[in-house]
C-alpha cells in the first residue's frame, strides 16, 4: 500500500505540466533566419529611401562631395608632396656633387699611390697607406654634414675597407641603386626612396639615398653613398594629410548639413502639400495651404488653394445635381406604384380571361403580364437602390444557419436552372453555419449570383460551395461558361453594366442585382468579390462576418477556384490575377 506521501508528490507530478524541450536550431535554419533578417532590414531601409526625398538630396551631396574631395584630396597631397620632395632631392644631389668632388680629391693624393709589388709583399702598411687618404675623406665629410646626412663610401673592388660615419650600417645601401651605380661608370649620380638602419637602432628610417662612382687614379674604384633622413618631410606630409582628411570631412558635413537645410526648406512645403492633398482627398474639402511669400512654392500654395475651392465647388454641384437625381428616381419609383397598381390588376384580369380571346389578343396579354412582372421588378430594384443612395437602408439582423439560406436560394433559383438544364452541386459542411446576417438580403444576393451563373453558365453544372471559419462565413458560386475578360471582374458590379452588349437578356434582368447585391453585402461589412477568365467560366465569393459589426480579415473560401489553380500550378505559370475585394483591398486570398 502506498504512503500518503508518495501518492501526493505523484499526484503533484501528474499535475505539473511537463516542461517544453527547447528544439535547437540547425546551421541551416540559422542562416534562413539570418537572411530573413538581413532582407526585412534592406527592405525597410529601401522604403524609407524611396520615401523620403531629404534623404536621398543629402545622401547623394555626400556621395558626391566624397567623391569631389577624395579626387581633390588625392591631387592636393600628390602635388605638395612633389614639392617638398623635389625641393628636397635637388638640394641633396647638389651636396652630394660637392662631397663626391671632396672624396675624389682626397683619394687622388700621390701618397696613396703604392705599388701591387708593396701591397702583396706588406698588407699590414698597405691598408694603413690606403686607408689614409678614405679616412681623412670619410672625416672630411662628417665635419661638413654636421649629423644632417650620413655617408658610406664602399670599395668596388672589395680591397680595402668600408667607411661610414654617423654610425650608419653600410647594409642600408639598396641592391638596386649599387647594381646602378656599379653598371654606368660615368657617372651621373643614381637616386632613391629606402629607408636607412643605424648600428644601435634596428628602427628603420626613411631616407633619400644618392649614389656615386669615384674612379681612383691609381687604380680602384670607390662607391659613394649619401643617406639624407626624411623625417622631418614625412612628418609634415603626414600632418598634411591629416589636415586634408580633416577639412575633407567637415567639408563633406557642411556641405550635407547645407544640402539638407536647402532641402527641408523645399520639402516641408511639398510635405504640407501633400498632407492637405491628402485631406482634400478624404472628403475636407475645407483644407488650404498657408501662403507665405511670393517665390515659386508660395504660388504652388495659391494654386493649390484656388484648385481645392474649385473642387469644392464642383463636388457640391454635383453632390447637389446626385440629390437631385437621387430624389428624382425615389419620386418616380413612388409615383409609378400607385398607377402600376392599378395597371397590374387590369393585366391580371385580362391574364385570367386570355383563354376567351382569340389568339393574338390571348398572346398579347401573355406578354403585357410578362412585361409587368419585369416592370415591377425593375422598380423594386429602383426603390431599393434609392434608398441606398439615401442612406435609409438597415438590416434586420438575425442568428440564422447559412446552409438554410443557401437552400432556400437555391430552391427558388431550381425552377429557371430546369429551364436551362443546369445542374446545381451543392458542397455544404456538415455542421451548422451560424452567423448574425438579415437572411433576406442573403438570400437576395445568392439568387442574384445563381441567376447570373444560370445565364451566363452555358448549360453547364454550377458549384455552389458554402464555407466558414471561426471569424467568418463565404459562398461561392462557380460556373464553367464564358468567363470574364481581364479587368472585368470590378465592372460587373456596376450599375446596368453588361459584360456582351450584343448578348440578350433571357431572363428578364434588369441591370441592377450585382449593384443591389453588392450594397447588400457591404451593409453588411462583407465583401462581394469576382474571379474570372476566358474558357475556364468565372465564380463570385460572398463574405460575410460572423459576428455583426466584426471586421472582416479574410475568407474561408479562396477566390480562384482550386482546379485553376492546380492546373496553373502543373503548367509552371503565374497565378491568376485576384479581384480586388469590395471596401478592403485583397483579402488573404
Amino acid at each position: 500500500m502506498a504512503s500518503p506521501t508518495s501518492s501526493s508528490g505523484a499526484a503533484r507530478t501528474a499535475s505539473r505540466p511537463k516542461a517544453k524541450r527547447k528544439t535547437r536550431r540547425t546551421p541551416r535554419q540559422i542562416v534562413r533566419g539570418a537572411r530573413r533578417r538581413a532582407r526585412r532590414a534592406v527592405g525597410r531601409v529601401r522604403r524609407v529611401w524611396r520615401r523620403s526625398l531629404q534623404l536621398r538630396v543629402v545622401t547623394s551631396t555626400m556621395v558626391i562631395s566624397m567623391i569631389v574631395v577624395a579626387v581633390l584630396g588625392t591631387f592636393l597631397t600628390q602635388m605638395i608632396s612633389k614639392a617638398v620632395l623635389d625641393g628636397r632631392v635637388h638640394a641633396a644631389i647638389a651636396e652630394a656633387q660637392a662631397n663626391v668632388t671632396t672624396v675624389t680629391s682626397y683619394l687622388n693624393q700621390p701618397q696613396a699611390a703604392v705599388s701591387k709589388q708593396s701591397v702583396a709583399s706588406q698588407e699590414d702598411s698597405s691598408e694603413i697607406v690606403m686607408g689614409a687618404p678614405l679616412e681623412q675623406a670619410a672625416l672630411a665629410l662628417a665635419m661638413r654634414s654636421d649629423a644632417r646626412y650620413s655617408v658610406v663610401i664602399l670599395n668596388a673592388d672589395e680591397v680595402g675597407q668600408d667607411r661610414g660615419t654617423g654610425n650608419v650600417d653600410p647594409k642600408s645601401v639598396p641592391r638596386q641603386l649599387r647594381d646602378k651605380v656599379r653598371q654606368v661608370k660615368d657617372p651621373p649620380q643614381w637616386w632613391q626612396y629606402t629607408s636607412i638602419y643605424y648600428l644601435h637602432d634596428p628602427k628603420p628610417v626613411p631616407a633619400l639615398a644618392i649614389g656615386s662612382l669615384v674612379t681612383n687614379i691609381y687604380g680602384g674604384d670607390y662607391e659613394v653613398y649619401h643617406f639624407f633622413p626624411l623625417t622631418d618631410d614625412v612628418y609634415t606630409l603626414t600632418m598634411v594629410q591629416r589636415w586634408l582628411i580633416v577639412v575633407g570631412v567637415a567639408l563633406v558635413l557642411l556641405l550635407a548639413a547645407v544640402a539638407s537645410l536647402v532641402t527641408r526648406q523645399v520639402v516641408t512645403p511639398v510635405r504640407l502639400t501633400r498632407q492637405a492633398a491628402e485631406r482634400l482627398a478624404a472628403g475636407k474639402l475645407s483644407e488650404r495651404l498657408k501662403v507665405r511669400g511670393e517665390d515659386d512654392l508660395a504660388r504652388l500654395a495659391t494654386s493649390f488653394n484656388e484648385m481645392a475651392s474649385n473642387l469644392a465647388l464642383k463636388i457640391h454641384q454635383l453632390e447637389e445635381l446626385s440629390q437631385v437625381q437621387r430624389q428624382f428616381v425615389s419620386d418616380v419609383s413612388h409615383e409609378l406604384r400607385t398607377p402600376l397598381t392599378t395597371v397590374r390588376m387590369a393585366a391580371d384580369l385580362l391574364y385570367e380571361s386570355r383563354e376567351d380571346f382569340e389568339p393574338a389578343a390571348a398572346r398579347s396579354a401573355e406578354l403585357m403580364q410578362n412585361q409587368l412582372e419585369r416592370f415591377e421588378s425593375m422598380l423594386a430594384d429602383l426603390l431599393e437602390i434609392s434608398r441606398y443612395d439615401a442612406g435609409a437602408a438597415t438590416l434586420d439582423i438575425d442568428s440564422v444557419d447559412m446552409r438554410d439560406v443557401v437552400l432556400r436560394a437555391v430552391g427558388d433559383s431550381q425552377p429557371l436552372a430546369e429551364r436551362k438544364s443546369t445542374r446545381l452541386d451543392l458542397r455544404l459542411p456538415n455542421e451548422p453555419c451560424m452567423a448574425e446576417v438579415e437572411s433576406r438580403r442573403v438570400e437576395r444576393i445568392l439568387r442574384n449570383l445563381l441567376f447570373n451563373a444560370i445565364e451566363h453558365g452555358e448549360g453547364r453544372d454550377i458549384v455552389v460551395t458554402l464555407g466558414a471559419d471561426r471569424d467568418a462565413v463565404a459562398v461561392a458560386v462557380r460556373d464553367h461558361g464564358v468567363g470574364l475578360k481581364p479587368g472585368e471582374e470590378n465592372m460587373v458590379f456596376d450599375r446596368f453594366w453588361r459584360a456582351d452588349p450584343s448578348r440578350a437578356r433571357t431572363i428578364g434582368g434588369t441591370g441592377l442585382g450585382l449593384a443591389i447585391s453588392r450594397e447588400d453585402a457591404m451593409l453588411h461589412g462583407g465583401w462581394l468579390q469576382a474571379w474570372g477568365m476566358h474558357g475556364e467560366g468565372s465564380q463570385f465569393r460572398l463574405s460575410l462576418p460572423r459576428q455583426a459589426g466584426a471586421e472582416l480579415r479574410g475568407s474561408p473560401l479562396p477566390l480562384v477556384p482550386p482546379e485553376v489553380e492546380m492546373r496553373r500550378t502543373w503548367r509552371g505559370q503565374a497565378t491568376p490575377v485576384l479581384s480586388p475585394a469590395i471596401e478592403g483591398g485583397f483579402d488573404a486570398d
